[in-house]
Formats: C-alpha cells, sequence, structure tokens
C-alpha cells in the first residue's frame, strides 16, 4: 500500500504530539513533519511531496485557512481546530474534512480515509498513459488537474507558464490558470505550430493573443510576459508573417 505523506501544522505541541500519534496508527500514513507555524510549513511544502496536511486555524502569525488559499499547490487538507465557526469557509476551500478539538480516534480515521480514498481515485486518474497531459485531436486536450481531468480548448489559451515540475495554463475563459503536473517541453510538444511559441525559459504563448510588445515584454491582458533575446527576432518575424497575410 502507498503511504500518504502528511504534515502536521499547529501552535500547540501537545496538539502536534497527538495528532501525529494518530497517524502512527493507521498503516497508510507516514508523518514527513511537524510545524509549529505556517513559516515552518511553507518550508516543508517547498522541498517535500506532501500529500496530505493536517492544518489548525488559529495560528499566529497567520490563520489556517489564509495560508491555504495562498498556496498555489495544494495537498490535501484536514482542517483540526478548536473551532466551529470556520467550517463553511474551510469548505469552500476543498478540504477533506473539519474535525473540531477534542478528536477522537475514530472521527480521525474517518476523515483519514476519506482522504486515502480520494488519494486512489486521484492515481486511477493520474494512470492515463502519455504523463498528464492526454491528447484528443488538435482543438482540445485534457489535463489533471484538481483531482479531475479537464477539458482545454486550445485557442482559448493566451500563454503558459513553467513552474519545474507544473505548469499553469491561462485562458480567455477563465480568471483562474489551471495549474497541472507536467513539463513546459512537454507541453510546447502538445501544441500546434505555428500558433504557439516558446519566448522564454518559462513562458510559451499564442501569438495572436498578443496585445503589444514593449522592449522585451509582451502583454496579454493584464499579464506582462518577458522575451528572452534569443527568441525576440523570431517573435517579430513571426508578427511580420502574420501581417503580411492578413
Amino acid at each position: 500500500m502507498e503511504l500518504l505523506k502528511c504534515l502536521v501544522v499547529d501552535d500547540e505541541s501537545l496538539a502536534r504530539k497527538l495528532v501525529e500519534e494518530n497517524i502512527k496508527q493507521l498503516p497508510f500514513l507516514h508523518c514527513v513533519a511537524t510545524c509549529k507555524n505556517v513559516y515552518e510549513a511553507m518550508e516543508v511544502l517547498q522541498r517535500e511531496s506532501i500529500d496530505l496536511m493536517f492544518l489548525d486555524i488559529q495560528m499566529p502569525g497567520m490563520l489556517g485557512t489564509t495560508f491555504l488559499s495562498s498556496l498555489r499547490i495544494k495537498p490535501m487538507v484536514i482542517f483540526i481546530t478548536a473551532y466551529d465557526n470556520y467550517a463553511v469557509e474551510s469548505y469552500n476551500l476543498d478540504v477533506i474534512d473539519y474535525l473540531v478539538k477534542p478528536v477522537s480516534i475514530e472521527r480521525f480515521t474517518r476523515a483519514c480515509y476519506k482522504a486515502l480514498d480520494l488519494h486512489g481515485k486521484t492515481n486511477q486518474v493520474t494512470t492515463i498513459p502519455t504523463q498528464m497531459i492526454v491528447k484528443q485531436n488538435d482543438d482540445h486536450f485534457f489535463v489533471n488537474a484538481d483531482y479531475s481531468l479537464i477539458k482545454v480548448v486550445v485557442k482559448d489559451i493566451t500563454h503558459i507558464e513553467g513552474m519545474k515540475d507544473y505548469v499553469k495554463i491561462f485562458l480567455n475563459s477563465s480568471k483562474k490558470p489551471i495549474i497541472t503536473k507536467t513539463t513546459l517541453k512537454n507541453m510546447e510538444e502538445k501544441l500546434p505550430v505555428p500558433g504557439f511559441m516558446r519566448l522564454h525559459k518559462s513562458f510559451i504563448v499564442q501569438i495572436n493573443k498578443i496585445e503589444s510588445i514593449r522592449k522585451q515584454t509582451i502583454t496579454i491582458g493584464d499579464h506582462y510576459i518577458p522575451v528572452s533575446q534569443n527568441h525576440l527576432d523570431d517573435l517579430l518575424q513571426q508578427l511580420k508573417m502574420l501581417g503580411d497575410n492578413s
């Protein structure tokens, strides 16, 4: 059985120990680290792949709900708190469960099995071939994001930003980008040419979405995207060709 890698975040040392002891009781959980505040948690999330985070809400410095909202890539989360007045807000953040202290081992176990079940369903989705991207035809493809396969219409893409092992796909039709685990190189291979260009080590753009160019920066809506010097001439040539053909 694959273990869920867990992170415990709570400003109270006794609460951290109790959660850690509960984790030890379940054979499918493994506690990677415990943190006394969200700043320690940020450091762990940057260096470790965490599947499930047990997160307190009322902590000095930053609320757990605020911290979770700020994360670009979110693990599954179970809130464990002494307060019940954050329940509605927490479910808007798509958490697995909301536990109010003191938490019985039975209630804790039920919440963890929810996480295990969701993790299993997600893994079933991600076993689809071609890494995290499923090509359907030239006008759309599917990506894994938010535990679902999401359809991406090629002509709706404005640009794509690479972030190590993840990419952010920006769309005309949505203010919120789609974040999926794949590489920018893999995305580049899936997109039609001509039409899309790699203009920077971290960006691919759809050329006909470009609104302006100033020095080595292009504008698409509210986004300012850098252009590498070695790509600038190619971009200008492509735009000239488009102008000549219009």
